[in-house]
């Protein structure tokens, strides 16, 4: 009952916007499967997300299976991820705590706090759209509690070895989903195996052995990489967030504060099993967590800086386990508030359900104002550029080549809405998105650094210099800011958005 209501209040508070971000990236991929005849010349970035990971056809096939519309199909599953997070945390929680209301308080917390940035890593707790990471977090809360249980000395063998198997299948479902998740997971997963050994020798042996195997491993990995041409690199160094030495003062804050908050769960209080810890896991969790991302932060630092001579190490992006540190966060942080402030008081419990969720609820609405908060599938969709693809998917030749602005996306009131996912149209690779999937795989750089070139300024450019760079790449159509100038014959127009034959006068 609990987890349930908390879903519902979970997605209330973080926003529905499917086709944003990389919800739009996944999205596109799921319809090349159901329609091989989308995307005629741009097939490897609508398939990229499906090279390493089954969520694409995953959905494919449940659209097929139960003969409903995409749009649906990933509305029940969003809903299906979140509630699946939120009983993954419980059961969690059950592992750490005793008391019922310390249970409440992780719910609690990380329903209101799935849309909280993981620091500078250009991810969220939880994604306001379905991805591939949608299944891969829960799967990696349900391997830590496995782990836990399979390292929990006090109980039987027969819980241990339960405790083995879902580990095991968590690990296997989050690696089916997505790798580097599961590479983080297991990692994680081992560090936590170590600090839970009986004998301290254990303890601190198998510890640093694991951080040492990492970094040998890395440092192997940066060693070995093949070499890598000069489209890649640019493609690699517009990930900012991949190089720490690019994050804000804000950004590094969001690294420091929760390792400083689980450092002193983890080591500076007491037991507290009066509280009702149970057998020091929370303890051993928050320290699992701390170690963790210090290790991933001193991958980072020694093997993906800017400068390195290969950026293989930085692709696996190791700063995505604060990913698994803020999940920590806010299950210790859940846990102490529900069972030492809020208790059994309904009226605190209310009160910091409304503060908490407020303050998410106003983030995501500044995040995406040009758009509907629930962009649920029988609702007409509000934003201009969304209106616009809608109108493109309908009207034009399903073989047509489109271009945009290379930054289109964060063009204001676009809102981060994928024009691939809804107009179901070619279009050139844009800087933002598309570079994203370029970084992660070297054979689309040279058609990403080609596309986002031709499509620079696009919107400022002459109509004559667009026919230049545009025509020679087979470009038939072009989508352009209200305000951008030109002459071309734009069969479409709303208060942000034109759609234009490229070289068809008015």
């Amino acid at each position: 009952m609990l987890v349930s209501a908390a879903t519902l209040a979970a997605v209330a508070i973080n926003g529905y916007h499917p086709y944003a971000e990389d919800g739009g990236i996944y999205v596109a991929g799921v319809k090349r499967l159901l329609d091989a005849g989308l995307y005629p010349h741009d097939a490897g970035f609508a398939m990229e997300p499906s090279r390493w990971s089954l969520f694409a056809p995953m959905v494919a096939a449940i659209v097929r299976a139960v003969h409903a519309p995409l749009p649906w199909v990933l509305l029940a599953l969003h809903v299906g991820s979140i509630w699946g997070t939120l009983y993954a945390a419980w059961m969690l929680a059950t592992r750490c705590y005793a008391r019922s209301d310390a249970l409440a308080g992780v719910v609690v917390l990380l329903a209101c706090w799935l849309g909280l940035p993981v620091a500078g890593t250009a991810l969220y707790v939880m994604d306001p759209y379905l991805t591939a990471r949608s299944f891969a977090i829960p799967a990696l809360l349900v391997a830590i509690a496995g782990a836990l249980d399979a390292t929990d000395w006090d109980e039987n063998p027969g819980r241990r070895w339960r405790g083995w198997m879902i580990w095991i299948t968590g690990l296997a479902a989050c690696a089916a989903m997505h790798p580097l998740i599961a590479m983080d997971a297991a990692a994680a997963t081992m560090l936590l195996a170590c600090l839970r050994a009986r004998l301290s020798e254990v303890r601190t042996g198998g510890t640093v052995a694991v951080c040492a195997t990492a970094i040998a491993v890395t440092a192997c990995a940066q060693l070995f990489a093949a070499p890598e041409s000069a489209a890649y690199v640019r493609a690699a160094l517009s990930r900012s967030y991949w190089f720490l030495s690019e994050w804000r003062w804000y950004e590094l804050v969001g690294v420091c504060a929760p390792v400083a908050i689980l450092g002193a769960a983890g080591w500076i209080s007491g037991r507290r099993d009066k509280w009702g810890c149970k057998t020091g896991a929370e303890r051993t969790l928050a320290q699992t967590a701390v170690i963790a991302g210090l290790l991933a932060s001193a991958v980072a630092v020694l093997f993906a800086p800017e400068c390195a001579p290969g950026h293989l190490v930085a692709r696996m992006q190791p700063l995505r386990m604060f990913q698994v540190v803020y999940v920590v966060m806010i299950v210790v942080l859940g846990g102490r508030l529900g069972e030492t402030v809020l208790r059994r008081s309904v009226w605190r419990w209310a009160a910091a359900g409304l503060v908490l969720g407020a303050v998410m609820f106003a983030s995501t609405r500044a995040e995406y104002r040009a758009s509907h908060h629930l962009e649920l599938p029988w609702i007409a969709k509000r934003n201009t550029w969304a209106q616009a693809f809608e109108w493109v998917r309908v009207n034009t030749p399903r073989d047509a080549l489109f271009a945009t602005d290379g930054d289109y996306i964060h063009a204001p009131g676009e809102d981060a809405q994928n024009f691939r996912a809804i107009a179901e149209r070619s279009v050139l690779p844009d800087a933002s998105k598309d570079g994203g999937e370029a970084s992660i795989a070297p054979d689309l750089a040279k058609a990403w650094a080609q596309g986002a070139a031709a499509q620079e300024n696009l919107n400022a450019i002459s109509d004559a210099e667009r026919v230049a760079r545009l025509k020679p790449l087979g470009v038939g159509w072009v989508v352009l800011e209200a305000s951008a100038r030109t002459e071309f014959a734009c069969p479409y127009a709303n208060a942000g958005v034109r759609v234009c034959r490229l070289g068809a006068s008015q």
